[in-house]
C-alpha cells in the first residue's frame, strides 16, 4: 500500500503520523487501494484494438473549463477534445493549423489574418463560425471574467475581430513572434453551448463540446473520462481509434497495477513512480522519460508572520536536503533548482541566489530574522511523488529546529481551501508551465502577473518588490530584439530567486510506460498527462 511504503522511506509509523496529522488522507488512500471510486469505471481489457485504455497519475475532478484549467488530466483531454486556431506538436511544441488554415506569413507583423478549416463543425454537429474565435477570445481578454489562460494574452493581444464568417483578426499591440505556439493555449469553444447560463460552471464541472478528433461521451468524477472518435471532424490529426477510457488513479501502487502482468486492462500510465521503472521494464513495457519543467514548489502566505520576511523563506529553502530528496524520493531522476527555468530550458541561466542545503545558514537566516520556535504546518497535494518527497522536507526542518506536521490532501480540496481564501502558511505542489508552452515569458507569467491567482494565494502582489518584478517583466515582453529580450528575462528571473514567494525545490523527470506490442505511436512527454493523437493500437 501507499502509504505504508510513504511511512518506511524515512519515517516511523509513529513519526508519520505526528508529521501529517491526517488520519483522513490515509483512509482516503486506503480506499483507493482498496478497490473505491479511483478504481470504477473501466472498460474493456487490453484485448480490445479499438479501444484506448490509460491511466492517469492525477485528477479529473478539476476545471475542464479551457480557459480556466490548469488540470493536468483535464489539460491533457482538451488536447484531444477542442482545437486552436493552431495547435502545438505535444513534443517539439512546433506550431501547425489546427482550425486556421495557415500559419501566419509574417511573425513580426501586428496583424494576423486567419481563414477557418471548411467543414469544421461542433461535436453537435453545428458549424465553426468566426463568432465562436471571437467569443472565445473576448472571455480570455476580459478582465471581469479574470481567466487564467488571460496571462498569457492581455500583454499583447489587442483584440480579436470577425471579417467574415470563415475570416478573424488578431490585432496585436505591438509584435511579439512568440503568438503562434501560444495560440494552442486558446481552444475554440462553441458560443451557441458557453454563451447560455451556467455554461461556465458547467464547463468547470467537466462539459466539454469541441471540434476535435474526439468528443467526450462519458465524465465521472474521480473515476474515469470516456471519448469517442468525431465522425464530423476532418482536421488535420483525425482520431485513430474508435474509443478511448481514461483512469484517473493518483495512488501510485494502484496505478501500476492496471499497467502490470499478461492480463493488463491498461496500454499506458503515466506518472510512473521511479521504484516501478525496473519492474515494468522486465514485462516488456517501455518506460521513457521527460525531463522539462516540472518540479515541486514551496508557495508561502506572506499575508502571515513570518513568512512577510524574505530571510525565513530563504531559510527553508536552503534548510532542504535536496540531494536526499533525489535520492531517496525521486531515485535520481531530479536535479535540485538552480533557477526558476530547469537547466535544460534553452533561457537557463544560474540564478542570482541558489538555494543549496546548507542549514546553518538556514539557522542564520532564522536568526537574523529573529524567528524562534517556529511551527509549520505544510499542506501539500497527494500526488504521489510530491508525496514521496514531503518527509525530506519535515525531517530538514526538523533538524533545525522547526517543529513541522505534514497535511497532504487531495488536489482539488488543496486548491478549493486556496480559491476560498482559507489561511494556511506554506504549501508544496507540483507545477509544469510547459503544459502551456516552452517560452521563458510564457512559463513566468503562468505564476508571476498582478491579479493572477497564484499571486492571489500569496498575497504578495501588492508589495514593492512584486510591482518592480512585474514592470520588469512587461519590458521583457515587450522586447522585439530576441537576444536581448532573453537578458531582460534572466534579471528578472533572479528577483523571483531572491524573494523565494513562489519556488521550486527540485525538477524531476515524469515517466510514462506503455506496451509496445499494443501501441505505436507513443512519445514520452516531460510534463504530465499524455497526448494519444498519434498513437494506434496494434
Amino acid at each position: 500500500m501507499f502509504w505504508e511504503e510513504f511511512v518506511s522511506s524515512e519515517l516511523s509509523r509513529r513519526d508519520f503520523l505526528r508529521y501529517s496529522g491526517a488520519a483522513a488522507f490515509i483512509t482516503a488512500t486506503l480506499s483507493a487501494c482498496s478497490g473505491g471510486p479511483a478504481s470504477t469505471g473501466s472498460v474493456g481489457a487490453g484485448s480490445n484494438r479499438d479501444l484506448i485504455t490509460a491511466v492517469i497519475g492525477y485528477g479529473n475532478d478539476q476545471s475542464w473549463d479551457p480557459t480556466q484549467t490548469a488540470s493536468a488530466f483535464a489539460m491533457a483531454g482538451i488536447s484531444h477534445v477542442y482545437e486552436g486556431l493552431l495547435d502545438t506538436d505535444p513534443i517539439t511544441r512546433e506550431p501547425y493549423p489546427a482550425l486556421a488554415t495557415a500559419l501566419p506569413a509574417d511573425l513580426n507583423a501586428t496583424s494576423w489574418k486567419f481563414t477557418l478549416r471548411d467543414g469544421a463543425k461542433w461535436h453537435d454537429g453545428q458549424p465553426v463560425t468566426a463568432d465562436d474565435v471571437v467569443f472565445t477570445f473576448q472571455r480570455i481578454l476580459d478582465p471581469q471574467a479574470n481567466v487564467l489562460t488571460g496571462n498569457f494574452f492581455k500583454a499583447w493581444l489587442q483584440e480579436v475581430k470577425k471579417v467574415d464568417d470563415k475570416t478573424v483578426e488578431l490585432v496585436f499591440k505591438f509584435p511579439f513572434p512568440d503568438a503562434a505556439p501560444r495560440l494552442t493555449i486558446a481552444k475554440i469553444m462553441p458560443k451557441h453551448v458557453f454563451s447560455q447560463p451556467g455554461a461556465w460552471d458547467q464547463a468547470k464541472t467537466g462539459k466539454a463540446v469541441g471540434s476535435g478528433p474526439y468528443k467526450q461521451v462519458q465524465h465521472n468524477p474521480k473515476s474515469n473520462t470516456a471519448f469517442e472518435a468525431f465522425d464530423g471532424y476532418n482536421g488535420p490529426r483525425p482520431a485513430t481509434v474508435k474509443k478511448m477510457n481514461w483512469l484517473t488513479i493518483v495512488d501510485a501502487s494502484a496505478r501500476v497495477a492496471k499497467i502490470s502482468g499478461s492480463s493488463a486492462e491498461a496500454q499506458i500510465a503515466d506518472n510512473i513512480p521511479y521504484a516501478n521503472v525496473d519492474q515494468l521494464k522486465q514485462q516488456g513495457l517501455t518506460v521513457e522519460g521527460g525531463k522539462g519543467m516540472n518540479h515541486m514548489f514551496l508557495m508561502f502566505n506572506t499575508g502571515a508572520k513570518p513568512f512577510d520576511d524574505v530571510r525565513v523563506r530563504q531559510a527553508l529553502h536552503h534548510a532542504i536536503d535536496k540531494q536526499k530528496m533525489i535520492d531517496v524520493a525521486l531515485k535520481g531522476h531530479g536535479t535540485a533548482a538552480s533557477s526558476f527555468l530547469n537547466e535544460g530550458h534553452p533561457d537557463y541561466k544560474r540564478a542570482s541566489v541558489v538555494y543549496d542545503y546548507d542549514p546553518d545558514k538556514a539557522k542564520a537566516l532564522l536568526k537574523e530574522a529573529g524567528v524562534s520556535n517556529l511551527t509549520i504546518n505544510l499542506m501539500a497535494v497527494n500526488v504521489s511523488w510530491i508525496a514521496d518527497c514531503l518527509p525530506t522536507i519535515a525531517a530538514s526542518w526538523e533538524a533545525i529546529g522547526i517543529k513541522t506536521t505534514l497535511e497532504p490532501q487531495d488536489t482539488a480540496a488543496l486548491f478549493a481551501k486556496m480559491d476560498q481564501g482559507q489561511d494556511y502558511q506554506v504549501v508544496a505542489a507540483a507545477s509544469n508551465p510547459n503544459q502551456f508552452g516552452m517560452d521563458a515569458d510564457l512559463i513566468l507569467h503562468y505564476n508571476y502577473v498582478p491579479g493572477g491567482v497564484w499571486m492571489k494565494y500569496t498575497h504578495w502582489a501588492d508589495s514593492k518588490d512584486a510591482k518592480a518584478l512585474f514592470a520588469m517583466m512587461d519590458e521583457a515582453t515587450q522586447e522585439p530584439d530576441k537576444a536581448a529580450k532573453a537578458e531582460k528575462i534572466r534579471k528578472y528571473i533572479d528577483v523571483i530567486a531572491e524573494n523565494a514567494v513562489l519556488y521550486p525545490v527540485v525538477h524531476n523527470e515524469l515517466m510514462t510506460a506503455w506496451d509496445p506490442k499494443k501501441l505505436s505511436g507513443i512519445r514520452a512527454q516531460p510534463y504530465p498527462g499524455i497526448n494519444l493523437l498519434q498513437a494506434k493500437r496494434t
